[in-house]
């Protein structure tokens, strides 16, 4: 099994990968039939797991927990790791998509506001002819009762899916992934939060140029000012200013609490 290392940014475990890699791992991990998740990881996420350490434990036990945000694949490439580039949610679920056409990989797709697991589904098939969908569900947004959360195991461990990409925001799809991992008979599980909402056509996407600049926080904050601006305004400069305080060993964040 390829074992990829792990660069400390808050006390988070961010693997040194890019997309080939990913779909090395999730590939490797269908084939054992053995189990894990993936955490996509821009800053804001790495700011929720400083201040909550069970989620912080969530995103250190994954298989995966790899750089989503230009500024976060920028810090790992400055730490050494010249291979690395940002694995962004969308590109990720379109790329596994495209090759699993070929190895017969079956996909379940939980998340989504109403509708919008079937409208993604249309999308990928447009694309992806020949792909093979195990099933999909939209969970309601709220707690779900004991019963509820036992049908759901019931219906995806009975689909057969060998890959199941949950999009119902982070941290809740991450905590969901954690939780569920080992009970659903799926290898690969990944949190892949918007996906579902820019595939579908849902919300626009930010220009490839944004992207690639690390500006989309602007274009997502411009899109969305009164969700987005707690996010943007407040939690980046904090990222940047507790980073600098890492990297000046002025304050440790371990790992492993």
């Amino acid at each position: 099994m390829a074992d990829f290392s792990r660069v400390n940014i808050l006390g988070v475990g961010v693997s040194a990968v890019n997309m080939d890699q990913v779909m090395t791992a999730m590939e490797e991990w269908i084939g054992r039939r053995e189990s894990a998740y993936i955490c996509l990881a821009p800053a804001h996420a790495i700011m929720g797991c400083v201040d909550d350490a069970s989620l912080r434990r969530v995103y250190n036990h994954s298989g995966l927990t790899v750089p989503d945000g230009m500024p976060i694949a920028w810090l790992l490439r400055w730490c050494g790791h010249s291979h690395v580039e940002r694995v962004y949610g969308p590109d990720l679920m379109m790329a596994v998509c495209k090759r699993s056409v070929k190895d017969g990989w079956r996909h379940y797709f939980y998340g989504g506001a109403e509708g919008v697991a079937e409208r993604l589904i249309q999308k990928l098939l447009l694309v992806c002819p020949g792909l093979q969908v195990a099933g999909w569900e939209t969970p309601p947004f709220r707690a779900v009762s004991e019963e509820e959360r036992q049908q759901t195991v019931a219906r995806v461990r009975a689909a057969g899916a060998d890959i199941l990409w949950v999009g119902i925001g982070s941290p809740r799809q991450e905590r969901w992934m954690a939780e569920h991992v080992h009970l659903l008979d799926v290898p690969v599980l990944v949190g892949v939060g918007a996906a579902f909402d820019f595939l579908s056509g849902c919300k626009p996407q930010a220009p490839r140029w944004m992207q690639r600049s690390g500006l989309e926080w602007l274009f997502r904050l411009c899109s969305e000012p009164r969700r987005l601006w707690r996010r943007y305004l407040l939690g980046y400069p904090r990222f940047v200013a507790l980073l600098f305080l890492q990297w000046m060993r002025l304050k440790r964040y371990p790992i492993e609490d």
